[in-house]
């Protein structure tokens, strides 16, 4: 039933859907039309706020690419390219291959959300290697496991309100994670969709006269050896350049564990996968390689990210956020109000794709509305929390580093992750209706 779904919007997406870059620019022609009709800013002045705002994702865009980069260094090791395999050669059948992608993506973003935008799209590209599934659902399968990061181990929503210090802190105190990310709410809605995304997945494969398969050979990538970039310099193919930097720097970051000089953050991340890919790279040479391919696949990165920081500016410098938000409220009561942030914050979120950025923005309009109507605080921050991921499903942003990985483009995925969309919604707001 799903798949016949399915199939027609696949279709639309496919014909009409832009280059997220266009995307990204249509947004911000929308909110500058928005903001001049809806605030007494000058033209001047939000042009000023949409400038001004560009950089404030460089250093971001920097680590986004290196994630990118440094995942795909390390999933292109022989020792990992040898694990991936031997999971990917089990998952034989369609149904086994979504369901299992669905999940290892579910579980890496619970951990971390950079991890699991990375692991998630390379384990996807590895079960298409020896499994005839539709490439399109597998990558939105891979791509669905997103959804839950911002209620895992690394939600920058429940992690702020419980540092202390945090901006709202002499409002409504630290809130610990056991009343977020370990209540009974997030727990139910982290475990419901585990079982929900799966089956959905599933259901969306479609027949396989409908299916786009991929060649397998196409995921190889770049199969030029070392030994011919190497052009006979024997340095250049020796490993021990390469694995003595990797096994130095996994030293270091070993200790810093250890001693908690640092935790598991996006930079310790990135350095993860570039030491360990440092250390398994046969050579020098093979690195090279691999580099430059993976530097190709980033590019959408490098010019994307810099549109939405000029967005995410005019979105809140203009108050447009801020009036989203207020319409939102205006329609909520003691029951209603974790609903409708939720609904509020998936709408700011397709403007404004970054977490904490949000919740800067939300958090002065939200909380005063909770304590007001005696909502737990809590509630209304996980409300945030996951309709900040919840719209990421049709966010092109987020999707950039996966779609790199496997290949694709965003209107490939697209109409998948609009029925993900729509059904893990509806999950969500019941649990906010019973459970908040």
């Amino acid at each position: 039933m799903l798949a016949k779904i399915a199939k027609p919007i696949a279709k639309l997406t496919d014909k009409y859907m832009p280059d997220p870059l266009l995307i990204v620019m249509l947004l911000t022609l929308v909110s500058f039309a928005l903001a001049l009709i809806s605030s007494d800013h000058s033209p001047l002045a939000l042009v000023q706020m949409w400038g001004g705002g560009i950089s404030n994702l460089f250093t971001f865009a920097m680590q986004m690419l290196l994630v990118l980069v440094c995942g795909y260094l390390l999933a292109t090791t022989p020792s990992v390219e040898r694990g991936l395999n031997f999971v990917a050669r089990r998952l034989n059948t369609p149904a086994k291959a979504v369901v299992v992608t669905t999940l290892v993506a579910l579980l890496a973003s619970w951990l971390n959300w950079g991890f699991g935008l990375v692991v998630g799209a390379l384990f996807a590209k590895a079960v298409a290697r020896f499994c005839r599934v539709d490439y399109r659902v597998l990558v939105a399968s891979a791509y669905s496991g997103f959804i839950i990061w911002h209620g895992g181990l690394s939600g920058s929503i429940p992690l702020t309100i419980a540092t202390p210090g945090h901006f709202a802190e002499q409002q409504i105190g630290l809130i610990d994670t056991s009343q977020t990310l370990f209540s009974t709410l997030n727990l139910a809605l982290v475990i419901g969709l585990a079982v929900i995304l799966p089956l959905l997945n599933y259901w969306l494969l479609p027949k396989p006269q409908d299916a786009v398969y991929v060649d397998a050979e196409q995921l190889q990538g770049d199969k030029e050896t070392a030994q011919q970039n190497a052009a006979g310099n024997s340095l250049e193919l020796a490993r021990w350049p390469t694995a003595t930097l990797g096994l130095l720097g996994l030293i270091y970051l070993g200790n810093s564990f250890y001693t908690g000089a640092q935790g598991l953050n996006l930079n310790t991340i990135i350095a993860l996968f570039l030491f360990f890919a440092l250390l398994l790279q046969p050579s020098t040479s093979a690195l090279i390689t691999q580099l430059n391919n993976a530097v190709r696949s980033g590019s959408g990165i490098v010019i994307q990210f810099p549109f939405y920081a000029g967005l995410m500016a005019l979105m809140s410098q203009s108050g447009l956020a801020k009036d989203i938000s207020e319409m939102f409220i205006a329609l909520s009561d003691s029951t209603t109000l974790p609903i409708w942030s939720f609904l509020s914050a998936g709408l700011v979120n397709i403007f404004v794709p970054s977490g904490g950025g949000q919740w800067a923005v939300q958090a002065p309009l939200l909380l005063p509305a909770a304590q007001a109507l005696e909502v737990p605080v809590s509630s209304v921050a996980l409300a945030v929390a996951w309709g900040d991921a919840w719209t990421n499903l049709i966010q092109p942003f987020w999707a950039i580093p996966v779609l790199a990985i496997a290949g694709l483009k965003a209107k490939d995925i697209m109409g998948f992750c609009l029925i993900q969309l729509l059904a893990s919604g509806l999950y969500i707001i019941l649990l906010l209706a019973l459970l908040a």
